[in-house]
């Protein structure tokens, strides 16, 4: 499984290294790639998506790599198992539910709630890692 993630600020990118080990500790592996280092073809070839952006500006994905992605695989992500995650500071995680819609929208299936945490991740740890544990069973 890949992980494809945009961080900011290291919050999304510890979410990521958690749920990384979530998946593991369910017996899979995970690879976590920073979206610009993403190829878009070999992404595609998971089975399941698991991306993370945080919020930016007006509760929306970062819009320099991560919605160039997003916006590259939209059209070719029908039928795949997505799972969403991310970091935001302000607002009521918006851009999250947003995210969902559109995702949803391009025929994407998204069985697990995404994982929005405010801020850092450090109280939610093992929320975290049973994120991963659900999505590598997907």
């Amino acid at each position: 499984m890949k992980i494809v993630y945009w961080s900011g600020t290291g919050n999304t990118e510890k979410m990521a290294e958690l749920i990384k080990r979530g998946i593991e500790e369910a017996g899979k592996e995970a690879e976590m790639i920073s979206v610009s280092e993403a190829n878009v073809e070999e992404v595609l070839k998971e089975e399941i998506l698991i991306l993370g952006c945080s919020a930016m500006g007006d509760e929306v994905l970062e819009e320099g790599e991560f919605e160039p992605f997003i916006e590259e695989i939209s059209s070719k992500i029908s039928g795949k198992k997505v799972a969403l995650f991310g970091s935001y500071g302000w607002g009521d995680g918006q851009w999250m539910r947003d995210w969902q819609e559109r995702m949803e929208g391009n025929g994407c299936i998204i069985n697990e709630e995404p994982l929005i945490i405010q801020n850092e991740p450090d109280d939610r740890e093992e929320e975290c890692i049973e994120f991963g544990k659900k999505v590598a069973n997907l």
